[in-house]
């Protein structure tokens, strides 16, 4: 895997009167970029890597593989960044083109410059990224706030996206559950103790014994701990907003999800949004990225595949 480079980040509680999203302090800083740089060594191979100007900050971007065709660009969930898609990459790309964005005010290498004071504002820097990488159309898969993320872009930006995959969206389908309100306040409670922090991603994960000698468990470990986050709380889309998506959608419910109540985020998804291929995963917690890679490549393969196909015939016609 090529270097990665480690771009002067904001470190120290200073920046908290600007609310911009930082590092507590330099020994959180080297503790997180440790676990980042861990996890980027169990990624294939990267093509390449850019820092994209925006009107709120610099987001980081990797591509990898060079298939031809509509690219895929994957969001992760929250304190996670790029290298929670270690389980995902290598059976996503020897058939399409899939670049990884770090989500700007989150714990990554993106850096923001600018308050972010509501959804607009996610939206913007995301199209302004994407409008930095030259990509004029491109599938998105979102994995938990990722996929609140991705479904925020294509309500204001619906030109821009060929599909939305959204990997148990949160915030999107339905509200947040008790649960999660407590595994958040943990996240930011100062001086948790660490195995409360594992007990934590242990219950999002459906139960699965979590520890710091997993790469991914430590990157996000080390966000949750180490990164102060100033970003507006994500609320739940109305009715006409889902309504209004005019991309195909593909959204995997995870039936052990503690993030929302999962029928019911399953029922709104098929309500609003009739065109939809909405599936629920009884077996799958919220961590389902990981738990069922192999699945979820084939299932969006076969998604992307058909929509690409479809285009074509529409071209060609």
């Amino acid at each position: 895997m090529a270097s990665v480079a480690v771009p002067e980040h904001r470190v120290g509680k200073r920046w908290a009167a600007e609310k911009l999203g930082h590092f507590i302090d330099a020994e959180a800083f080297g503790r997180f970029v440790g676990a980042y740089l861990r996890g980027m060594e169990e990624l294939p191979a990267v093509i390449s890597s850019v820092d994209v100007d925006t009107r709120l900050g610099i987001v980081r971007a990797y591509r990898f593989g060079s298939a031809s065709g509509t690219p895929l660009v994957l969001l992760p969930g929250r304190n996670a960044s790029t290298p929670m898609w270690s389980a995902n990459l290598a059976s996503l790309i020897p058939r399409r083109t899939v670049y990884t964005l770090d989500l700007l005010g989150e714990a990554g290498m993106s850096v923001q410059h600018k308050a972010i004071g509501g959804a607009a504002d996610q939206a913007d820097w995301l199209e302004d990224a994407l409008d930095g990488l030259e990509l004029d159309r491109v599938h998105m898969l979102g994995l938990s706030i990722g996929g609140w993320n991705a479904v925020n872009h294509a309500v204001r930006y619906p030109n821009r996206l060929a599909s939305l995959t959204l990997l148990d969206p949160a915030m999107t389908f339905a509200p947040v559950t008790w649960k999660m309100i407590v595994v958040s306040l943990g996240s930011i409670i100062p001086g948790m103790p660490q195995w409360i922090r594992n007990r934590l991603l242990s219950w999002i994960s459906g139960g699965v014994p979590v520890d710091e000698s997993i790469p991914e468990a430590a990157l996000i470990s080390s966000g949750m701990r180490d990164f102060a986050m100033y970003l507006p709380t994500p609320r739940p889309f109305d009715d006409e907003q889902l309504r209004g998506l005019r991309v195909p959608v593909l959204a995997v419910i995870a039936g052990r999800s503690i993030v929302h109540r999962p029928e019911r985020a399953a029922a709104r998804a098929r309500k609003l949004l009739p065109h939809a291929r909405v599936e629920m995963w009884s077996d799958a917690s919220h961590a389902l990225n990981g738990e069922f890679p192999e699945r979820i490549s084939d299932l969006t393969h076969q998604f992307l595949d058909d929509i690409d196909e479809g285009a074509r015939g529409v071209r060609s016609s």
